[in-house]
């Protein structure tokens, strides 16, 4: 097929609100809803609770997974027949022959395909052809075959078009986009290195993903850094089309029982970019057509400007509207200003009310009194603003006690941003206190709280920021496909840094500080990948898979809880299996899993499998021994985190020869591994690729 042009079409991820008004209903007794993502039916959690092709997994992290492609669920439309789930964003290095890299896949299955309309194929870096690799669904061409669905070229000649680049346009200076082909099921990144070209190695690695349209600025930084994987390391949102079924609603109407538009206000309509239909509800009507008494009547007065009322105001009716004089639209009109007076004195008594009630008043005589600079009192306003009002855009971390956002105040000063969900300040003296505390923290391995926020119901904590995310991410990623090699030699490190921050929290300071949520999430990595322990008010207590055996008796944290929890932490980095993860089908505690593999004499079945080597036996024996030490049930049994810290640094010290001997050898492994699946790569004849055939800032001999 001769290739076409094709130019970039102009939808926004603004288009995405218009439909979001989606129900959250689902089936009696079934759960709607994984962490702050609504999941109606036909999606929804459990068995028996979604239709078939439509299922999401939640984790204990609360991360809904849409179990069709793997990866996190970040939104579902039902309006629109769309679902935004998170992508990877592939890279490829010093790739010196002229060979193929092949990216991250994404597959997607069944009733799913890549919105073509809605995302956009990137590429960044220099003198690299990047493609896309997929399976397409066509009713045409069943057997599949090599496709050319739009080819686009873009190149600078002059590595300098990169550094002038002050539009930071996405245009071929460092950075191209084209559209995807139509009907996407699968997809994968595929890199070329353009040396046949002549061009000099102006920045080492290579990325290309696809996107929701608008959710991506280039900036000429990413080409000659590692600045996109720091600023966009989890991952672009991804929009897929669905569809309640394949074939017509004429078909679909002869099913019977299955029949998915089951809500008398419902209708089949077939979807036009491709083979499928979807239920709507009826006109006049909004919500879920997929259940029975989904659908309800639409409140047409809310959208004036698709029913106008040109001769008076509106008036909603089941189905309908009328519209009425223009004297009631002025009562109307008077009646709403008095309220909004009203709601705005309201907000304002509502927001003393909580500062007084979360001891402002109290923390702000401290700062005037005693001249504390450690504190900053921050307005619910400062830091909407420096959030964009909390928007999913900016958050960096999601858990079961709350959310961190990225906020960026007027100074351009980057701090997180911590909503809680829940923090019970009973005693507003000793919560005052501890936030003094927590913000005087001085310890090369421990966050430092910068402030708060006291106007709400929940405090809002802002803490110093960190720029390399967090353990969890570091050695879990976001799935077993995204996991970055990490040396035993560095493991260890980061577990005695971690130690020795806790051992700082529990003894080297005045006031001692039980820190009740130890977990590799919230051990965060800065610019040099040092772990710094994130300080948290200590009302949060535990994660399910880290807490302490004797808190769930007894409800009381103490410093052994922490010891407990480290233990987890330490299990995870020379497992790197989650606290709580999964064996198969199986749902598994991994510390009661390795106390039992130590006991059945069979704990080398658990090891992660790149960090062990020969003559390293006795290391493993005795950072598992620890371990196991910590996860004492008795509290008293359990090591204090002095003892752990001084233990780890006597092991790190003991074997760090080995240890460099081993991590040599590992990378030296890696690299020819690497070299070897890149010389032999090939694709299969279901496969198509189309080009974004990005020859990107290449420099010519002048």
């Amino acid at each position: 097929m001769a290739a076409t042009l094709i130019l970039q079409h102009s939808t926004t991820a603004a288009d995405w609100a218009a439909g979001a008004g989606n129900s959250s209903l689902a089936k009696p007794g079934c759960r709607d809803k994984c962490g702050n993502v609504s999941t109606p039916y036909p999606f929804c959690i459990g068995k028996d609770c979604f239709r078939e092709g439509f299922e999401v997994l939640c984790p204990p992290d609360d991360v809904p997974i849409l179990n069709t492609s793997g990866t996190p669920l970040l939104e579902i439309n039902l309006n629109f027949g769309e679902a935004r789930i998170q992508n990877n964003i592939s890279q490829a290095c010093n790739i010196t022959k002229f060979n193929m890299v092949l990216g991250a896949s994404i597959p997607v299955q069944r009733f799913f395909m890549v919105s073509r309309t809605r995302n956009i194929f990137t590429a960044i870096g220099c003198s690299t052809i990047a493609l896309i690799a997929g399976e397409i669904q066509t009713p045409i061409e069943e057997d599949g075959g090599f496709i050319f669905d739009g080819i686009s070229a873009c190149g600078s000649f002059y590595t300098e078009d990169i550094i002038d680049n002050t539009t930071k346009d996405c245009s071929g200076s460092g950075c191209c986009q084209t559209a995807i082909p139509r009907n996407l099921k699968s997809f994968f990144p595929v890199f070329l290195n353009n040396s046949l070209l002549g061009a000099q190695n102006f920045s080492s690695c290579s990325y290309a993903f696809i996107a929701e349209i608008g959710w991506f600025t280039f900036d000429p930084s990413y080409v000659t850094s590692q600045n996109l994987q720091n600023q966009f390391g989890f991952g672009p949102p991804l929009v897929l089309d669905w569809v309640a079924g394949n074939g017509s609603c004429e078909a679909a109407k002869k099913m019977g029982s299955s029949y998915p538009c089951v809500d008398a206000n419902s209708e089949c309509v077939d979807v036009p970019r491709g083979p499928g239909y979807r239920c709507n509800c009826s006109t006049g009507y909004e919500g879920n057509p997929y259940l029975a008494g989904g659908c309800g009547g639409i409140n047409e007065c809310d959208y004036p400007s698709m029913y106008p009322c040109i001769n008076g105001t509106c008036i909603n009716i089941i189905g309908s509207y009328n519209c009425t004089s223009i004297g009631f639209i002025l009562l109307v009109i008077c009646i709403s200003a008095l309220l909004i007076v009203r709601q705005k004195r309201q907000l304002a008594k509502e927001k003393e009310k909580f500062f007084k009630q979360n001891g402002g008043h109290i923390l702000y005589q401290q700062i005037l009194s005693k001249q504390i600079d450690t504190v900053t009192l921050f307005t619910t306003e400062v830091l909407k603003k420096a959030t964009h009002n909390y928007d999913r855009s900016r958050e960096q971390g999601r858990g079961g006690h709350g959310t961190v956002y990225k906020g960026i105040l007027d100074n351009n000063k980057v701090i997180p941003v911590k909503r809680s969900k829940i923090m019970n300040v009973v005693h507003t003296e000793e919560f005052v206190q501890e936030i003094i505390i927590l913000s005087q923290l001085n310890h090369r391995n421990v966050v430092r709280l910068v402030g708060c926020c006291l106007e709400v119901e929940v405090p809002v904590l802002v803490y110093e920021f960190i720029p390399n995310g967090n353990l969890s991410q570091l050695i879990h990623g976001y799935n077993d496909s995204r996991r970055l090699p990490v040396s035993l030699k560095d493991r260890l490190r980061i577990a005695q840094e971690s130690a020795e921050a806790l051992e700082y929290l529990h003894v080297s300071i005045n006031h001692s500080i039980v820190h009740g949520d130890v977990k590799s999430l919230n051990i965060l990595l800065d610019e040099n990948y040092m772990a710094k322990f994130n300080s948290i008010m200590t009302m949060v207590q535990g994660t399910l898979g880290y807490l302490d055996p004797e808190y769930l008796q007894e409800r009381k944290l103490t410093e052994k809880s922490d010891v407990y929890s480290f233990g987890v932490v330490l299990l995870e980095l020379i497992t790197r299996k989650k606290a709580i993860y999964f064996d198969g089908h199986e749902e598994k505690n991994l510390a009661t899993s390795f106390l039992q593999a130590l006991k059945d004499n069979r704990v080398e079945n658990m090891l992660d499998t790149s960090i062990t080597g020969v003559g390293m036996e006795e290391l493993f024996q005795e950072v598992g021994e620890l371990a196991c030490r910590c996860l004492s049930v008795k509290g008293d049994e359990r090591p204090c985190m002095t003892q752990v810290a001084d233990k780890l640094k006597a092991v790190r010290s003991t074997w760090r020869e080995a240890l460099l001997l081993l991590h040599n050898e590992t990378e030296q492994h890696v690299a020819v591994e690497l070299a070897t699946s890149s010389s032999s790569f090939g694709l299969p004849p279901s496969m198509y690729l189309t080009a974004g055939m990005m020859g990107l800032d290449v420099e010519a001999t002048r």
